[in-house]
């Protein structure tokens, strides 16, 4: 590849909770062109944050990753997801409980949806946990969150971080994965 050749990007979309803390586990990841927080798999259009936490809409925060298939797969970043979530939940994750912090994978193509059915049964088969409950869903119109909330994680670090210890997300996630390999 020259340096004027486009990049061919493709994307995944991940539900796993609060979105401020995917963005950040995602942000991370080399081959990771961008990421973009949102709403998607309910049925009101552009909704607001407000709107999705009530929990009316449908939706569930979720996040968008443009990716380079050269430098990570898709099965990488299935990886990622699962190392970032609690899979064994599925109301909510750690301590934001609610339809709108849903564990979701969303697949854009039949490709993807073999890769993330293959993942979880990966997931399944190896013991780490002893249930699945993440779905397993068809892509649908997403929604970016409103700009506050990009990249909260560098906004507001003192904030994020409060948030993200007080959730019991690290601790969660030590527990769940300890030194497991998928």
């Amino acid at each position: 590849m020259t340096k004027n050749e486009p990049i061919q990007s493709q994307i995944a979309t991940f539900a796993g909770g609060c979105f401020w803390c995917t963005q950040h586990e995602f942000d991370s990841v080399p081959g990771i062109i961008s990421t973009t927080v949102g709403y998607t798999g309910g049925s009101t259009k552009n909704p607001s944050y407000k709107e999705v936490c009530s929990g009316t809409t449908g939706h569930v925060e979720s996040i968008q990753i443009a990716f380079d298939p050269a430098k990570i797969t898709y099965r990488q970043l299935l990886d990622v997801y699962w190392r970032s979530i609690d899979p064994t939940t599925q109301k909510g994750q750690f301590c934001d409980i609610g339809e709108q912090y849903r564990p979701i994978i969303f697949y854009h193509n039949e490709w993807q949806h073999q890769e993330a059915l293959e993942s979880k049964r990966a997931l399944i088969d190896s013991g780490v946990v002893d249930q699945v409950l993440v779905n397993i869903l068809p892509a649908s119109s997403f929604f970016p969150a409103e700009e506050y909330h990009q990249k909260y994680y560098q906004k507001s670090s003192t904030r994020y971080e409060l948030y993200y210890f007080g959730s019991g997300r690290d601790r969660r996630l030590k527990e769940i994965w300890r030194e497991q390999t998928l």
